[in-house]
């Protein structure tokens, strides 16, 4: 049996910061399952309320499904006791459930799931998706609603009444009144997450909707920077969080947006430069350029001063 309870989970994930480890590789591009070890080891000493194995950030869609039991497996036995570990599933409806059979037997506690591969989706469609994995696991289970997977509150609520361990809902689509409506309809069935690509950027904004925490890529290499700005959101201190914003955040996602999938090239990038190297991002992601590394080099070095 996991060790929360769908109610313990959602409530778990929802008092704090979350992240996405970056998966590690050799420079021949195979899994470095030392290094990652330590790094969820180094992780988990943080007050981080949830670790999400082998996520966007972690590099899913390039990892093979038998990789992906291995990573999954490799976060789970490193994380310390009470820092919850959920596991991906995706790909298609087949593959998803054994992906959540595999994750529950790896001892995860919990499950993302993301958007069917390579397919436009109706709402009634993936509503059998999300039904048949819940069904297939007694992991608790967050939708990540992004690109194809447009979850509509009415399907999400036939949802909530069908499957009980669906606890939350990840948004990486960022339509505002589609999360407002949601909020409306669900309320606190769901725990809701904030999703879009550095979202430190939408942490003010969300919040007012009941998004009370989000998935932090910038953790990986800055965790005491990620910390700090996740406690100026949940107080409410504006002024500190546009500060951040202005002078660390927005300079970081201007080198992510340089590059078609930056998000993940310069968060491991960051790794490197503080000396936490997670190797090489895979093809078809690319590397930062030396020009790059250097601009975020001085973002790094900027961000220190807010936590000195």
């Amino acid at each position: 049996m996991p060790a929360f309870t769908p109610t313990e989970l959602a409530r778990q994930l929802g008092s704090g910061l979350l992240s996405f480890p970056v998966t590690h590789f050799t420079g021949d591009l195979e899994f470095d399952e030392p290094a990652y070890r330590e790094n969820i080891i180094r992780l988990g000493k943080y007050e981080v309320a949830g670790l999400f194995a082998a996520g966007g950030t972690g590099e899913f869609f390039s990892l093979t499904p038998k990789e992906v039991g291995r990573v999954v497996r490799a976060a789970v036995e490193s994380a310390p006791k009470g820092t919850p570990i959920l596991a991906p599933a995706g790909y298609g409806t087949a593959q998803a459930v054994e992906m959540a059979r595999d994750a529950e037997a790896a001892g995860a506690d919990g499950l993302l799931l993301f958007p069917p591969y390579l397919t436009e989706a109706s709402p009634g469609g993936l509503r059998d998706h999300v039904r048949a994995v819940c069904a297939a696991t007694s992991l608790s289970v967050v939708v990540y609603a992004r690109a194809n997977a447009v979850y509509t509150p009415g399907i999400l609520a036939e949802l909530a009444d069908t499957c009980p361990n669906l606890i939350g809902y990840k948004d990486g689509i960022g339509d505002l009144e589609s999360i407002t409506r949601i909020h409306s309809r669900l309320g606190d069935r769901f725990v809701y997450i904030g999703g879009l690509p550095t979202a430190e950027t939408f942490a003010l904004p969300y919040l007012e909707l009941g998004v009370t925490t989000y998935s932090s890529a910038i953790f990986n290499f800055l965790p005491e920077f990620a910390l700090t700005f996740y406690g100026a959101v949940r107080a409410g201190d504006r002024a500190t969080v546009r500060r951040l914003l202005d002078e660390i955040v927005l300079p970081y996602t201007a080198i992510r947006d340089r590059k078609a999938g930056y998000a993940v090239s310069v968060v491991k990038a960051g790794m490197r430069l503080t000396g936490h190297d997670a190797g090489p991002v895979r093809p078809p992601l690319t590397d930062l350029d030396e020009a790059e590394m250097t601009m975020l080099s001085d973002v790094v070095e900027k961000s220190r001063s807010v936590t000195r």
